[in-house]
Protein backbone atom coordinates (compact mmCIF):
# COMPACT_ATOMS: atom_id res chain seq x y z
CA UNK A 1 0.00 0.00 0.00
CA UNK A 2 1.15 3.25 -0.68
CA UNK A 3 2.24 5.56 2.28
CA UNK A 4 1.05 8.92 3.12
CA UNK A 5 3.49 11.06 1.13
CA UNK A 6 3.31 8.83 -1.94
CA UNK A 7 -0.88 8.77 -1.58
CA UNK A 8 -0.78 12.95 -1.05
CA UNK A 9 1.63 13.22 -3.49
CA UNK A 10 -0.39 11.79 -6.22
CA UNK A 11 -3.80 13.57 -5.53
CA UNK A 12 -1.98 16.95 -5.52
CA UNK A 13 -0.80 16.37 -9.33
CA UNK A 14 -4.42 15.56 -10.35
CA UNK A 15 -6.74 18.26 -10.94
CA UNK A 16 -9.27 19.53 -8.60
CA UNK A 17 -12.86 20.51 -10.02
CA UNK A 18 -12.22 23.71 -11.95
CA UNK A 19 -8.57 23.61 -12.00
CA UNK A 20 -7.07 23.11 -15.43
CA UNK A 21 -3.45 25.36 -15.05
CA UNK A 22 -1.75 22.55 -13.22
CA UNK A 23 -2.63 19.66 -15.10
CA UNK A 24 -1.29 21.54 -18.07
CA UNK A 25 1.88 22.55 -16.67
CA UNK A 26 2.72 19.12 -15.51
CA UNK A 27 1.87 17.34 -18.63
CA UNK A 28 4.29 19.98 -20.34
CA UNK A 29 6.58 18.67 -17.85
CA UNK A 30 6.45 15.05 -18.17
CA UNK A 31 6.92 16.23 -21.72
CA UNK A 32 9.63 18.30 -21.56
CA UNK A 33 11.55 15.80 -19.49
CA UNK A 34 10.79 12.99 -22.63
CA UNK A 35 11.53 15.39 -25.13
CA UNK A 36 15.06 16.21 -23.85
CA UNK A 37 15.59 12.09 -22.85
CA UNK A 38 14.63 11.02 -26.08
CA UNK A 39 16.67 13.58 -27.86
CA UNK A 40 19.90 12.57 -25.95
CA UNK A 41 19.25 9.33 -26.64
CA UNK A 42 19.10 9.82 -30.19
CA UNK A 43 21.69 11.63 -30.53
CA UNK A 44 24.11 9.77 -29.22
CA UNK A 45 22.66 7.00 -31.09
CA UNK A 46 23.70 9.02 -33.86
CA UNK A 47 26.59 9.34 -32.68
CA UNK A 48 27.86 5.63 -32.03
CA UNK A 49 26.26 4.51 -35.02
CA UNK A 50 28.63 7.02 -36.88
CA UNK A 51 31.60 6.13 -35.08
CA UNK A 52 30.80 1.95 -34.68
CA UNK A 53 30.20 1.64 -38.43
CA UNK A 54 33.38 3.63 -39.26
CA UNK A 55 35.40 1.99 -37.07
CA UNK A 56 34.13 -1.35 -38.10
CA UNK A 57 34.15 -0.66 -42.05
CA UNK A 58 37.88 0.71 -41.20
CA UNK A 59 39.26 -1.86 -39.24
CA UNK A 60 37.59 -4.89 -41.82
CA UNK A 61 39.51 -3.53 -44.06
CA UNK A 62 42.82 -2.25 -42.51
CA UNK A 63 45.21 -3.74 -40.21
CA UNK A 64 45.73 -2.79 -36.70
CA UNK A 65 49.22 -1.98 -36.72
CA UNK A 66 51.51 -1.43 -39.68
CA UNK A 67 55.03 -1.67 -39.56
CA UNK A 68 56.76 1.26 -42.04
CA UNK A 69 60.01 3.32 -43.26
CA UNK A 70 60.61 6.08 -41.44
CA UNK A 71 62.09 7.62 -44.43
CA UNK A 72 60.88 6.51 -47.79
CA UNK A 73 63.71 3.96 -49.64
CA UNK A 74 64.07 0.94 -51.06
CA UNK A 75 61.40 -0.57 -48.64
CA UNK A 76 60.89 -3.25 -46.73
CA UNK A 77 63.97 -5.89 -47.91
CA UNK A 78 63.94 -8.31 -45.09
CA UNK A 79 60.37 -8.82 -44.72
CA UNK A 80 60.21 -13.04 -45.32
CA UNK A 81 62.42 -13.12 -41.63
CA UNK A 82 60.83 -9.96 -40.30
CA UNK A 83 56.97 -11.66 -40.91
CA UNK A 84 57.19 -14.37 -38.74
CA UNK A 85 59.13 -12.56 -35.53
CA UNK A 86 56.40 -10.25 -35.62
CA UNK A 87 53.62 -12.87 -35.37
CA UNK A 88 55.25 -14.81 -32.52
CA UNK A 89 54.32 -10.82 -30.67
CA UNK A 90 51.94 -11.47 -27.83
CA UNK A 91 48.52 -10.48 -28.89
CA UNK A 92 49.07 -10.91 -32.69
CA UNK A 93 47.03 -13.02 -34.58
CA UNK A 94 47.83 -12.34 -38.16
CA UNK A 95 50.93 -10.92 -40.22
CA UNK A 96 50.48 -9.79 -44.17
CA UNK A 97 52.96 -8.22 -46.06
CA UNK A 98 51.37 -6.00 -49.03
CA UNK A 99 52.22 -3.37 -51.45
CA UNK A 100 50.56 0.05 -51.44
CA UNK A 101 50.67 2.40 -54.77
CA UNK A 102 48.84 4.43 -56.58
CA UNK A 103 47.95 3.71 -60.32
CA UNK A 104 45.49 4.95 -63.36
CA UNK A 105 42.69 2.14 -64.00
CA UNK A 106 41.16 2.08 -67.23
CA UNK A 107 37.79 0.08 -68.48
CA UNK A 108 35.46 0.28 -70.74
CA UNK A 109 34.10 3.34 -69.78
CA UNK A 110 36.45 5.56 -68.26
CA UNK A 111 39.98 6.03 -66.79
CA UNK A 112 40.05 7.04 -62.60
CA UNK A 113 42.84 6.57 -60.33
CA UNK A 114 42.79 3.93 -57.50
CA UNK A 115 45.17 2.61 -54.86
CA UNK A 116 46.17 -0.94 -55.55
CA UNK A 117 46.95 -2.92 -52.75
CA UNK A 118 49.24 -5.93 -53.88
CA UNK A 119 48.70 -9.10 -51.27
CA UNK A 120 49.48 -12.50 -50.40
CA UNK A 121 45.78 -13.98 -50.05
CA UNK A 122 46.34 -16.34 -47.35
CA UNK A 123 48.19 -13.16 -45.29
CA UNK A 124 45.87 -11.13 -46.23
CA UNK A 125 42.83 -12.93 -44.89
CA UNK A 126 44.50 -13.16 -41.54
CA UNK A 127 44.45 -9.34 -40.80
CA UNK A 128 41.50 -8.30 -43.14
CA UNK A 129 37.64 -9.41 -43.22
CA UNK A 130 37.29 -7.59 -46.65
CA UNK A 131 37.61 -10.18 -48.93
CA UNK A 132 35.86 -12.81 -47.16
CA UNK A 133 32.91 -11.51 -48.40
CA UNK A 134 32.72 -10.33 -52.31
CA UNK A 135 29.66 -8.78 -53.63
CA UNK A 136 30.07 -10.65 -56.86
CA UNK A 137 32.94 -13.16 -58.49
CA UNK A 138 35.65 -15.16 -56.33
CA UNK A 139 38.40 -14.83 -54.14
CA UNK A 140 40.06 -18.02 -55.74
CA UNK A 141 40.75 -16.70 -59.21
CA UNK A 142 42.75 -14.16 -57.64
CA UNK A 143 45.85 -15.65 -59.83
CA UNK A 144 47.35 -15.88 -63.19
CA UNK A 145 44.79 -16.73 -65.66
CA UNK A 146 45.16 -19.45 -68.80
CA UNK A 147 45.89 -16.08 -70.55
CA UNK A 148 49.12 -15.16 -68.21
CA UNK A 149 46.22 -12.14 -66.86
CA UNK A 150 46.95 -11.51 -63.48
CA UNK A 151 43.43 -11.34 -61.75
CA UNK A 152 42.43 -7.87 -59.80
CA UNK A 153 39.35 -7.18 -57.14
CA UNK A 154 37.78 -3.89 -57.34
CA UNK A 155 35.89 -1.62 -55.01
CA UNK A 156 32.23 -1.72 -56.17
CA UNK A 157 32.36 2.09 -56.69
CA UNK A 158 35.82 2.17 -58.48
CA UNK A 159 33.92 -0.74 -60.80
CA UNK A 160 30.97 1.27 -61.52
CA UNK A 161 33.08 4.41 -63.03
CA UNK A 162 35.20 2.51 -64.86
CA UNK A 163 32.58 0.13 -66.39
CA UNK A 164 34.55 -2.68 -64.95
CA UNK A 165 32.25 -6.01 -64.22
CA UNK A 166 33.52 -9.34 -63.56
CA UNK A 167 36.00 -10.99 -66.72
CA UNK A 168 36.25 -7.64 -68.14
CA UNK A 169 39.88 -6.82 -68.84
CA UNK A 170 41.26 -3.40 -67.23
CA UNK A 171 44.49 -1.70 -67.85
CA UNK A 172 46.45 -0.26 -64.85
CA UNK A 173 49.35 2.51 -65.57
CA UNK A 174 51.97 3.38 -62.81
CA UNK A 175 54.20 6.36 -63.11
CA UNK A 176 56.59 4.54 -60.98
CA UNK A 177 58.38 3.51 -64.63
CA UNK A 178 61.86 3.12 -65.57
CA UNK A 179 63.98 6.34 -66.13
CA UNK A 180 64.30 7.48 -69.08
CA UNK A 181 65.84 11.04 -70.74
CA UNK A 182 62.37 12.45 -70.66
CA UNK A 183 61.49 11.33 -67.45
CA UNK A 184 59.71 8.33 -65.48
CA UNK A 185 57.79 6.31 -67.73
CA UNK A 186 54.88 5.05 -67.20
CA UNK A 187 54.25 1.23 -66.87
CA UNK A 188 51.02 -0.58 -67.60
CA UNK A 189 49.79 -3.91 -67.27
CA UNK A 190 46.27 -5.37 -68.27
CA UNK A 191 44.53 -7.55 -65.28
CA UNK A 192 41.29 -9.28 -65.65
CA UNK A 193 38.72 -8.14 -62.93
CA UNK A 194 37.86 -11.32 -60.71
CA UNK A 195 35.75 -10.12 -58.13
CA UNK A 196 34.15 -7.18 -57.04
CA UNK A 197 33.74 -5.99 -53.36
CA UNK A 198 31.52 -3.02 -51.34
CA UNK A 199 32.60 -2.65 -47.66
CA UNK A 200 30.16 0.36 -46.95
CA UNK A 201 32.48 2.92 -46.56
CA UNK A 202 32.38 4.72 -49.64
CA UNK A 203 36.07 5.97 -49.92
CA UNK A 204 37.39 2.01 -49.57
CA UNK A 205 34.75 1.18 -52.45
CA UNK A 206 35.58 3.86 -54.49
CA UNK A 207 39.21 3.45 -55.40
CA UNK A 208 40.66 0.47 -53.62
CA UNK A 209 41.79 -2.66 -55.84
CA UNK A 210 43.61 -5.67 -54.59
CA UNK A 211 45.96 -7.73 -56.61
CA UNK A 212 48.37 -10.44 -56.15
CA UNK A 213 51.92 -9.35 -54.76
CA UNK A 214 53.67 -10.41 -57.90
CA UNK A 215 51.85 -8.93 -60.42
CA UNK A 216 52.34 -5.67 -58.35
CA UNK A 217 56.02 -6.12 -58.45
CA UNK A 218 55.81 -6.67 -61.53
CA UNK A 219 54.23 -3.66 -62.84
CA UNK A 220 55.89 -1.42 -60.76
CA UNK A 221 59.30 -2.82 -61.67
CA UNK A 222 60.56 -3.56 -58.57
CA UNK A 223 62.47 -6.99 -57.14
CA UNK A 224 61.41 -9.03 -53.68
CA UNK A 225 60.43 -6.02 -51.53
CA UNK A 226 57.26 -4.32 -49.96
CA UNK A 227 56.61 -1.18 -48.43
CA UNK A 228 54.23 -2.07 -45.86
CA UNK A 229 54.05 -5.48 -43.04
CA UNK A 230 49.97 -5.18 -41.73
CA UNK A 231 49.32 -6.61 -38.53
CA UNK A 232 46.18 -7.83 -36.93
CA UNK A 233 45.38 -8.32 -33.17
CA UNK A 234 43.15 -10.28 -30.89
CA UNK A 235 42.75 -7.06 -28.95
CA UNK A 236 42.43 -3.94 -30.94
CA UNK A 237 42.67 -1.40 -27.94
CA UNK A 238 46.09 -2.88 -27.39
CA UNK A 239 47.55 -1.42 -30.76
CA UNK A 240 49.72 1.05 -29.24
CA UNK A 241 51.35 -1.36 -27.21
CA UNK A 242 51.96 -4.39 -29.49
CA UNK A 243 52.94 -1.18 -31.68
CA UNK A 244 56.01 -0.58 -29.48
CA UNK A 245 57.53 -3.77 -29.19
CA UNK A 246 56.58 -4.05 -32.86
CA UNK A 247 58.60 -1.21 -33.67
CA UNK A 248 61.21 -2.10 -31.43
CA UNK A 249 61.63 -6.11 -33.01
CA UNK A 250 61.71 -4.31 -36.54
CA UNK A 251 64.74 -2.01 -36.20
CA UNK A 252 65.80 1.56 -36.13
CA UNK A 253 64.36 2.22 -40.08
CA UNK A 254 60.62 1.60 -39.39
CA UNK A 255 58.06 2.48 -37.22
CA UNK A 256 54.64 1.15 -35.90
CA UNK A 257 51.44 2.98 -36.93
CA UNK A 258 48.45 2.53 -35.32
CA UNK A 259 44.92 2.65 -36.39
CA UNK A 260 44.13 5.37 -33.97
CA UNK A 261 46.60 7.16 -35.41
CA UNK A 262 45.90 6.84 -38.81
CA UNK A 263 42.49 7.49 -37.72
CA UNK A 264 43.19 10.67 -35.25
CA UNK A 265 41.52 13.18 -36.49
CA UNK A 266 38.22 11.35 -37.41
CA UNK A 267 37.89 9.58 -34.11
CA UNK A 268 38.60 12.96 -32.40
CA UNK A 269 36.04 14.97 -34.36
CA UNK A 270 33.65 11.95 -33.12
CA UNK A 271 34.21 12.34 -29.70
CA UNK A 272 34.03 15.96 -29.62
CA UNK A 273 30.77 15.91 -31.76
CA UNK A 274 29.52 13.55 -29.14
CA UNK A 275 30.49 15.92 -26.37
CA UNK A 276 28.87 19.33 -28.01
CA UNK A 277 25.76 16.99 -28.31
CA UNK A 278 25.09 15.96 -24.99
CA UNK A 279 25.65 19.21 -23.56
CA UNK A 280 23.73 21.09 -26.47
CA UNK A 281 20.70 18.85 -26.22
CA UNK A 282 21.15 18.03 -22.56
CA UNK A 283 19.80 22.22 -22.58
CA UNK A 284 16.09 20.39 -22.58
CA UNK A 285 16.46 18.51 -19.90
CA UNK A 286 17.22 22.05 -17.76
CA UNK A 287 13.56 23.36 -19.83
CA UNK A 288 11.91 20.04 -18.37
CA UNK A 289 13.38 20.47 -15.27
CA UNK A 290 12.57 24.62 -15.14
CA UNK A 291 8.93 23.27 -16.16
CA UNK A 292 8.71 20.72 -12.92
CA UNK A 293 10.22 23.89 -10.66
CA UNK A 294 7.12 26.02 -12.01
CA UNK A 295 4.63 23.25 -11.90
CA UNK A 296 5.49 22.71 -7.41
CA UNK A 297 5.67 26.10 -7.08
CA UNK A 298 2.25 26.36 -8.68
CA UNK A 299 1.22 23.59 -6.28
CA UNK A 300 2.41 25.42 -3.27
CA UNK A 301 1.31 28.40 -3.90
CA UNK A 302 -2.75 26.81 -4.23
CA UNK A 303 -2.28 23.83 -1.72
CA UNK A 304 -1.59 26.67 0.95
CA UNK A 305 -4.45 25.64 2.77
CA UNK A 306 -4.46 21.71 2.42
CA UNK A 307 -0.61 22.08 3.96
CA UNK A 308 -1.49 24.24 6.57
CA UNK A 309 -4.31 21.58 7.61
CA UNK A 310 -1.65 18.72 7.13
CA UNK A 311 0.69 20.17 9.40
CA UNK A 312 -1.85 21.29 12.21
CA UNK A 313 -3.22 17.18 12.41
CA UNK A 314 0.80 16.44 12.33
CA UNK A 315 2.57 16.06 9.33
CA UNK A 316 6.08 17.12 9.82
CA UNK A 317 7.97 19.02 7.98
CA UNK A 318 10.30 16.42 6.12
CA UNK A 319 6.92 14.48 5.34
CA UNK A 320 5.69 17.49 3.60
CA UNK A 321 8.87 17.95 1.87
CA UNK A 322 8.46 14.36 0.81
CA UNK A 323 5.28 14.86 -0.43
CA UNK A 324 6.86 17.69 -3.47
CA UNK A 325 9.69 15.48 -3.62
CA UNK A 326 7.88 12.82 -4.80
CA UNK A 327 5.43 14.48 -7.01
CA UNK A 328 8.82 15.95 -8.86
CA UNK A 329 10.22 12.43 -9.03
CA UNK A 330 7.29 11.08 -10.38
CA UNK A 331 6.97 13.66 -13.17
CA UNK A 332 10.26 13.07 -13.91
CA UNK A 333 10.03 8.98 -14.03
CA UNK A 334 7.25 9.44 -16.24
CA UNK A 335 8.83 11.67 -18.32
CA UNK A 336 12.31 9.76 -18.31
CA UNK A 337 10.04 6.48 -19.27
CA UNK A 338 8.23 7.80 -22.10
CA UNK A 339 11.72 9.12 -23.26
CA UNK A 340 13.65 6.28 -23.38
CA UNK A 341 10.99 4.09 -24.88
CA UNK A 342 10.30 6.59 -27.77
CA UNK A 343 14.01 7.46 -28.38
CA UNK A 344 15.31 3.26 -28.50
CA UNK A 345 12.04 2.54 -30.63
CA UNK A 346 12.89 5.28 -33.20
CA UNK A 347 16.15 4.50 -32.69
CA UNK A 348 15.71 0.83 -33.82
CA UNK A 349 13.00 1.86 -36.31
CA UNK A 350 15.00 4.13 -38.43
CA UNK A 351 18.17 2.19 -38.10
CA UNK A 352 16.36 -1.25 -39.33
CA UNK A 353 14.26 0.48 -42.37
CA UNK A 354 16.90 3.38 -43.06
CA UNK A 355 14.88 6.35 -42.70
CA UNK A 356 17.50 8.89 -43.02
CA UNK A 357 19.53 8.44 -46.53
CA UNK A 358 22.74 10.05 -46.77
CA UNK A 359 24.82 11.68 -50.06
CA UNK A 360 27.86 8.76 -50.20
CA UNK A 361 29.81 11.04 -51.51
CA UNK A 362 29.80 13.51 -48.91
CA UNK A 363 29.52 11.00 -45.38
CA UNK A 364 30.99 7.80 -46.61
CA UNK A 365 27.26 5.74 -45.28
CA UNK A 366 24.70 6.03 -47.58
CA UNK A 367 21.96 6.53 -44.55
CA UNK A 368 22.58 7.70 -40.95
CA UNK A 369 23.05 4.69 -38.19
CA UNK A 370 21.81 4.49 -35.07
CA UNK A 371 23.42 2.23 -32.86
CA UNK A 372 22.11 3.09 -28.67
CA UNK A 373 23.82 2.03 -26.39
CA UNK A 374 22.26 0.71 -23.36
CA UNK A 375 24.49 2.57 -20.85
CA UNK A 376 23.78 5.22 -22.95
CA UNK A 377 20.39 4.77 -21.79
CA UNK A 378 21.32 4.33 -17.80
CA UNK A 379 23.21 7.74 -17.53
CA UNK A 380 21.11 10.16 -19.80
CA UNK A 381 17.84 8.18 -17.18
CA UNK A 382 20.08 9.29 -14.25
CA UNK A 383 20.68 12.96 -15.44
CA UNK A 384 17.33 13.00 -15.71
CA UNK A 385 15.92 12.24 -12.49
CA UNK A 386 18.98 13.96 -11.19
CA UNK A 387 17.98 16.92 -12.76
CA UNK A 388 14.36 16.82 -11.75
CA UNK A 389 15.16 16.36 -7.97
CA UNK A 390 16.90 19.30 -7.90
CA UNK A 391 13.69 20.68 -9.14
CA UNK A 392 12.21 19.72 -6.63
CA UNK A 393 14.54 21.37 -3.51
CA UNK A 394 13.22 24.96 -3.30
CA UNK A 395 9.62 24.24 -4.23
CA UNK A 396 9.63 21.53 -1.38
CA UNK A 397 11.70 23.71 1.24
CA UNK A 398 9.03 26.50 0.33
CA UNK A 399 6.15 24.01 1.21
CA UNK A 400 7.52 23.34 4.62
CA UNK A 401 7.60 27.45 5.49
CA UNK A 402 3.98 27.53 5.68
CA UNK A 403 2.86 28.58 9.51
CA UNK A 404 -0.64 27.38 9.78
CA UNK A 405 -2.05 29.26 12.25
CA UNK A 406 -1.47 32.19 9.93
CA UNK A 407 -3.50 29.91 7.18
CA UNK A 408 -6.08 28.78 8.99
CA UNK A 409 -6.40 32.22 10.88
CA UNK A 410 -8.91 33.81 8.71
CA UNK A 411 -10.83 30.22 7.62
Amino acid sequence: MPNFETTVAKRYLRARRGEKVIPVITVISIVGVAAGVMALIIALAINNGFRGTLQRSLLGATSHVDIIEKEPGEGITNWRELTPRLRALPHVIGVSPVIYDQVFLSGPRGSKGAILKGIDVPSELATSELLRKLKAGSLDRLTTDENGLPGIILGARLAEDSGAGVNTIVTLMSPQGNLTPDGPATKSQRFRVVGIFESGFYELDQVWSYAPMASVQHLLGIKDWINEIEMRLDNLYLAEEVGKAAEKLAGPRYSALNWQEKNKGLLNALKMERIVTAITIGLIELVGALNILITLTLIVLTRHKDIAVLMAMGARKAQIRRIFVLQGAMIGATGTGIGLITGYLFCYLADTYRWIPLDETIYALSFVPFEPGRWDGIWVAGAAMAVSFAATLYPARNATNVTPVEVLRYE
